[in-house]
């Protein structure tokens, strides 16, 4: 039933004219990082993830999780300035214990998110582009979908076009975290850098790497991220997405996406 509901509302979404004489379309899928770019004045993205799926595992236990409906809402205030709600709306995990081989499976609905971008040069992203973007998540799910308890932090998209062809993008970040527990909250902060290259007039590529320090009390940890993942707008108001991460501390950590976003 739900699958039967998603499928429709993203026909009838995807079927909706878009209005013309818009900037470029920027979305804020695929990818790791957070580009500076804001939705034009009065106008609307709507960027779903239509499928994620994460593999975490080390000797003692395997852990496949998998996301349906991961849903972000950027909305244009002003020129320069967007407001952003997110929820994931479905996932269901499965952890193994490796020794005993018993499993655990969870399902349910995850967390929601709000978020303010405030671009302060070039809000379409050309040339040199860079915004302020503080957010926060409310805990409408439950762990292991939802963290369990209400976190927020503050990015800095920048991003800087080299040439026609390639631009480099850089993301600092610094959270007030959800402890792993799911009370409280800790400190944790990183970066994502990436570079993208467009292949053809409507596909675009882009690597990257995300380095994030986690002090959480349970145990602190530096984690290091390598992505890969390509966009292709079949029209320009409309785009298809996919992506791959890997750990680079982890060689098991592996996460797999796709999605599509309509911007109206």
């Amino acid at each position: 039933m739900f699958a039967r509901i998603f499928a429709g509302s993203i026909l009838l979404w995807l079927s909706v004219p878009a209005a013309a004489e818009l900037r470029d379309y920027c979305p804020d899928r695929p990818g790791l990082g957070t580009p500076a770019c804001t939705v034009d004045r009065g106008h609307a993205s709507i960027e779903v993830g239509l499928a994620d799926w994460t593999l975490q595992r080390d000797d003692a236990q395997r852990s496949d999780r998998l996301i349906f409906g991961d849903v972000l809402l950027r909305y244009g205030v002003d020129d320069r300035t967007e407001v952003q709600l997110g929820w994931t709306s479905f996932g269901h995990e499965v952890d193994r214990d490796r020794l005993t081989g018993l499993r655990a499976r969870r399902s349910g609905i995850g967390d929601a998110s709000i978020a303010l971008r405030r671009n302060l040069h070039n809000p379409d992203g050309s040339g040199f582009s860079a915004a302020l973007m503080p957010f926060a998540s409310l805990p409408t799910g439950r762990q292991p979908i939802g963290a369990g308890d209400w976190a927020a932090g503050l990015r800095v998209p920048i991003s800087y076009e080299l040439d026609d062809r390639f631009s480099l993008s850089l993301t600092p970040e610094v959270d007030a975290a959800a402890d792993e527990d799911g009370d409280g909250r800790h400190l944790a902060y990183g970066a994502v850098a990436g570079i993208a290259a467009k292949l053809s007039e409507n596909i675009a590529a882009t690597v990257e790497y995300e380095a994030t320090r986690d002090r959480d009390p349970g145990g602190h940890a530096t984690e290091q991220l390598a992505g890969v993942s390509l966009g292709w707008l079949p029209r320009g108001d409309m785009q298809l997405d996919i992506g791959a991460n890997a750990g680079l501390r982890h060689a098991a950590d592996v996460e797999l996406y796709f999605g599509v976003s309509r911007r109206f």
